[in-house]
């Protein structure tokens, strides 16, 4: 559920739309359903850009249930930025205080293979005092927990439950959920495992964009009033819908019965920062687009590695996609205070 189909390549700002007609309207559950069919997107994009050489990821091809055909390179080098800056943020966060018990929340993390990254990757002194949620729909955390099982990603006397449907998964220091993220509101159960008095980093690829404004903002409200530690978020998803590009981006996501219900809102940078200091992350708040991310968080190394991987013809085109797309993150408290400095920040 933490990615979006993107407008096709060679297209301008004269986009071709597809036909409305295959559009799959109906009940809230079809609507659901539709928008868990998205993970399925996102691990194919994530094993594309993996077996084309822009990531390292040896957890992708186990979470992705059915390989896609080669996404374009614009794709492949948008499934790397994002990556990119994901881990940056992150890693940033994690390896400030390394001794300080924290926390992870991943919104609609669906195949999302970041905790089994983090194992390969982090010091043992973060491990050990890390724990690791992640919330999903039940049909889209059943096959995660299975593949997880099926390659032994776990030990398996680590895992300390797993439910008769197999939908949840508790060990630890790693929590799978299976809740409808909507909820997620004021005064709400704590889900198991959840500790609110710690640390805790939120993370949300294409998820929030998916619920109406009203229900994102009441799962921030959620997230600043019933955490009394200090609390972050990052955010990954579309703004700029006013545009010609932006408004067939949006035509073509509708025909698949996809509705960004958020991105009116908060359609631009200012507004994704704006978002974040009125529900209550009061420390910092800061946003930047695919595209300037792309240009000043990338080295010149690697920008040098990931050009020899393969052309690149669609360039206008992608700095057209890459600045419908953003990264956005807030913070209240000391815990976050790495991230001041940390980031060549973007001036709209």
């Amino acid at each position: 559920m933490n990615n979006l189909r993107l407008p096709a390549p060679h297209t301008s700002t004269k986009l071709r739309t597809i036909d409305s007609s295959s559009s799959t309207a109906g009940t809230p559950g079809s609507k659901d359903r539709i928008v868990q069919q998205t993970d399925q997107d996102a691990s194919q994009s994530r094993l594309s850009a993996v077996e084309t050489g822009y990531l390292q990821d040896s957890f992708a091809k186990a979470f992705c249930a059915q390989k896609g055909a080669r996404k374009f390179p614009l794709i492949n080098r948008g499934t790397f930025v994002r990556t990119t800056a994901l881990d940056r943020i992150v890693n940033t966060f994690l390896l400030s205080s390394p001794g300080q018990r924290k926390q992870i929340i991943s919104f609609g993390a669906g195949s999302d293979t970041r905790y089994f990254r983090l194992r390969q990757s982090c010091p043992a002194n973060i491990l050990s005092n890390l724990v690791y949620h992640e919330i999903d729909f039940p049909t889209v955390t059943a096959p995660k927990i299975a593949a997880i099982i099926r390659n032994k990603f776990l030990p398996q006397e680590a895992i300390t439950g797993i439910n008769e449907a197999a939908e949840s998964l508790e060990s630890a220091e790693y929590y799978i959920h299976p809740l409808d993220l909507r909820s997620l509101k004021p005064g709400c159960e704590m889900p198991k495992g959840v500790e609110p008095g710690i640390p805790t980093l939120f993370l949300s690829e294409c998820c929030l964009i998916y619920l109406s404004p009203k229900e994102a903002d009441q799962i921030l409200r959620w997230v600043t009033g019933d955490f009394t530690g200090d609390v972050g978020i990052v955010v990954y998803e579309p703004i700029g819908g006013e545009d010609a590009f932006g408004r067939v981006m949006i035509q073509n996501l509708a025909a698949r019965g996809i509705v960004l219900k958020t991105l009116k809102k908060y359609s631009s940078l200012e507004r994704q920062k704006l978002r974040f200091k009125t529900l209550g992350f009061t420390a910092g708040h800061e946003a930047a687009d695919i595209y300037f991310i792309s240009e000043n968080w990338v080295d010149e190394a690697e920008k040098e590695r990931i050009g020899r991987l393969e052309m690149l013809d669609e360039v206008e085109e992608w700095r057209m996609l890459a600045r419908h797309y953003c990264v956005a993150w807030a913070w209240r408290g000391d815990a976050f205070s790495a991230w001041e400095g940390a980031f060549t920040l973007q001036n709209e």
